[in-house]
């Protein structure tokens, strides 16, 4: 009996120890979610109509010329007060000329996300103007890392962070490039850090519509051509087209219509503060937001019909005490879930927001916050929930030793949002028949427990299952350790060269790079103390 444990102990060992083929991993890209439902349908039928009501009644203020025309020509109607309506049939028309089932490419086809149906994919997010600074944590709890403003260095560390992660599923731009103060530099920098970081999509933002056109050139010279990008355009824009309530953010509204022009998917953002800039009540909040997001998207689709969206009501909460932003509460949990059970009304590709703590390291706080809120977020169906990794003080600061826990988090989640499939080989009626009369009476070394620990379970890459003794065998140490240990391996050794030298030069020659070239081949980063006195 003792020598069958220890086969089948040894074999599972070398299972867990061997790569995986994509299609035998327990989760994938784009499980389907959509079991989490905080809205019944007599409510989302009674939100859609006051959706419809607000667009058609009161619409948006500020809104620039070339807006005011091509919404009017499409149905639009303009006031003598100066607000943009969009009536009832308008709206109705948008929905049915939106695009649907859309990809979100990659600069490797591996990475291509399709967004459609209930699929639920998880990325980064947010614009933190600060970095928790891990590497002086050297305690092994958290808690005495600085903050210090982040950079393009720093940036361009969390997209090849994120490359080597498996449940973060896309790279939106999640930190601010503070050591570069010229707009048009930021915004040039930050799209090239991201997209040389990784091979997953890039989600970035611009502020002004000649930047646009500048990343656009060099997008194309990333892609091979104009043609190329635009057959697989492998970075979308973050668009906050509008200042709620309800108006129009002129400057961002030209900026939206060059990213449209130049073949560029939208990720539309509305993103009021209940209680400040939108409603306290958290129906009132997902109203104002879903009708600023469909408001843009009638916008897109008159420019031009069925260009890729994402829909991106994002209402974020206040603590009404103090008025700051509460990124990891519980109504900013089930107000996210509610616009994602809004976005598969609609049939709409879909993001939200959630992993936002307000815990400011990542810490007990920081982890149940980021559990239930993207728990929810993963389980409302919506395709896309940004922000899930790294984010700390509600959006003011990221962290990569947070990123490495969170990806550990998402696995976990992601499993949940599979579930659990029904089927003969599953019920495993033969399986316990074979066990129960043929011995030896447990499942240990069954094949089929072989065959499935792989497909069927998601095991986490930094978070300890030890026992009791065994963990104090091996220091003792707090979940934190390993997370920064597992991040200081990726940034010390990946450096991707998906961009060849040729194609680097001649960007470095055409544009103003902030990003020294050594920096992108070889680490600043050092080792942690910590593993060191372990050993």
């Amino acid at each position: 009996m003792t020598s069958k444990r220890s086969g089948g102990r040894t074999a599972r060992r070398a299972l867990r120890a061997a790569p995986l083929a994509e299609e035998d991993k327990a989760v994938h890209p784009g499980q389907s979610g959509g079991c989490y439902q905080p809205l019944t349908g007599a409510d989302m039928d009674r939100i859609n109509e006051a959706i419809l009501d607000l667009l058609e009644n009161v619409g948006f203020s500020q809104a620039i010329p070339s807006c005011i025309k091509t919404v009017t020509a499409a149905g639009g109607k303009y006031t003598d007060d100066g607000r943009l309506l969009f009536p009832r049939d308008l709206i109705l028309k948008t929905l049915d000329i939106a695009a649907r089932n859309i990809t979100l490419y990659g600069q490797q086809e591996k990475h291509d996300r399709h967004l459609s149906g209930n699929k639920v994919h998880f990325g980064t997010g947010g614009a933190a103007v600060h970095i928790v600074d891990d590497w002086k944590t050297h305690s092994g709890y958290p808690g005495e890392g600085a903050y210090r403003d982040s950079t393009i260095q720093d940036l361009y560390d969390a997209a090849r962070l994120v490359d080597k992660l498996d449940h973060i599923h896309l790279f939106q731009r999640c930190l601010v490039a503070r050591d570069i103060e010229q707009p048009a530099a930021m915004d040039l920098n930050t799209l090239y850090a991201s997209v040389s970081g990784t091979t997953k999509h890039v989600g970035t933002s611009f502020v002004d519509p000649a930047n646009v056109n500048q990343a656009l050139k060099l997008l194309h010279e990333i892609a091979g051509s104009e043609a190329s990008w635009r057959a697989r355009p492998f970075v979308s824009m973050s668009a906050c087209f509008v200042v709620p309530p309800m108006r129009f953010a002129e400057d961002a509204c030209s900026v939206l219509e060059a990213g449209v022009h130049g073949g560029m998917p939208i990720l539309l953002l509305a993103a009021g503060q209940a209680g400040a800039t939108s409603p306290a009540t958290l129906a009132g909040a997902v109203v104002q937001e879903m009708a600023e997001v469909l408001g843009g998207l009638a916008y897109v689709n008159s420019i031009i019909p069925g260009h890729p969206c994402v829909a991106g009501p994002w209402p974020f909460v206040s603590d009404l005490r103090t008025g700051a932003m509460s990124g990891g509460s519980g109504e900013q949990a089930v107000m996210m879930a509610a616009c994602g059970q809004m976005g598969r009304y609609y049939d709409l590709p879909t993001g939200i927001a959630a992993g936002m703590a307000d815990s400011k390291i990542p810490d007990a706080q920081s982890g149940f916050e980021k559990g239930y809120t993207l728990a929810l977020a993963g389980h409302s169906g919506a395709n896309m929930v940004y922000e899930a990794a790294g984010m700390q003080a509600s959006l003011l600061g990221f962290s990569f030793e947070g990123c490495t826990l969170d990806n550990d988090m998402l696995g976990a989640i992601n499993r949940s949002v599979r579930g659990i499939e029904i089927n003969d080989e599953t019920l495993a009626l033969k399986t316990i028949e074979d066990v129960c009369l043929n011995g030896p009476e447990h499942f240990l070394s069954h094949e089929s427990t072989l065959s499935r620990m792989q497909k069927d379970y998601v095991y986490p890459e930094v978070g300890n299952r030890f026992p009791p003794g065994l963990w104090k065998e091996h220091g003792s140490q707090p979940i934190n350790v390993p997370a920064r240990q597992k991040a200081q391996e990726i940034l010390s050794s990946h450096f991707p060269r998906h961009i060849s030298d040729e194609i680097d030069s001649r960007i470095r020659s055409s544009y103003d790079i902030r990003l020294p070239r050594e920096q992108m081949k070889s680490s600043s980063i050092e080792s942690d103390p910590i593993e060191n006195k372990t050993e």
